[in-house]
């Protein structure tokens, strides 16, 4: 068996955790049931104990598990289970944003070099936008969702803020990884607030954040792993 994790109990967690990420793809579309909650927490909640029982840093458990929280109830019908959910995926990127200036390796410095100022540049006018445009269409989750726009970024700054390194190897995974989760709070963000119930691009829009979603929490624990 090819080993993703430090040890053969977490790659069988890692392989659980696909398996149960590639049940729930099948499932995105339909309304909430109760395999539907489970199959989706699980495929964030074994990448939680694999990066616990592996060794990795508490901070990365501990992430991995709040964005699970945040999927049971993302899984659920109603406000509130929304709001819950929003709740637990802000705490969990906070937790990333200090995961990643907690490196060793982290360089402020490097926000205002370039690549990187590319990459700043870029989150600039994607919050702007995003903020001028989910604004008058949020009603009154205005708040809670204009507030979980710089959280978004600033997952995006940390991740800047580590070296790019060479190929999918260690940290390089983390700018990826945070891109690809960045991508997908974005399309779930356009498909709550601004397409309409009958709109065509509702069809495959769970089946872009889910991949997208799934595929950074992956990453950051390759990453640190």
């Amino acid at each position: 068996m090819p080993s993703f994790g430090s040890s053969p109990v977490g790659d069988v967690l890692i392989l659980a955790a696909a398996l149960a990420a590639l049940l729930y793809l099948g499932l995105t579309a339909r309304p909430p049931t109760a395999l539907r909650s489970v199959t989706k927490t699980l495929a964030v909640l074994l990448l939680a104990v694999a990066a616990w029982l592996g060794g990795g840093p508490l901070l990365l458990a501990l992430a991995l598990g709040l964005c699970a929280v945040g999927d049971f109830c993302l899984s659920r019908d109603g406000e509130s289970a929304f709001m819950a959910g929003v709740g637990a995926f802000a705490a969990g990127h906070l937790v990333y944003i200090f995961l990643f200036l907690g490196q060793e390796s982290s360089d402020l410095a490097r926000l205002v070099q370039l690549p990187q100022l590319l990459g700043v540049l870029v989150l600039a006018v994607a919050g702007l936008a995003m903020a001028r445009l989910l604004a008058p269409r949020a009603g009154a989750l205005k708040g809670p969702v204009l507030a979980y726009v710089p959280i978004i970024l600033g997952m995006g700054l940390a991740a800047l803020t580590l070296p790019l390194g060479i190929g999918l190897t260690g940290l390089a995974l983390v700018l990826p990884a945070a891109v690809a989760f960045m991508a997908s709070d974005i399309v779930l963000a356009f498909e709550t607030f601004v397409l309409g119930e009958d709109h065509p691009a509702r069809r495959i829009t769970p089946y872009v954040v889910w991949p997208l979603y799934w595929g950074a929490q992956a990453g950051f624990l390759l990453a640190f792993l």
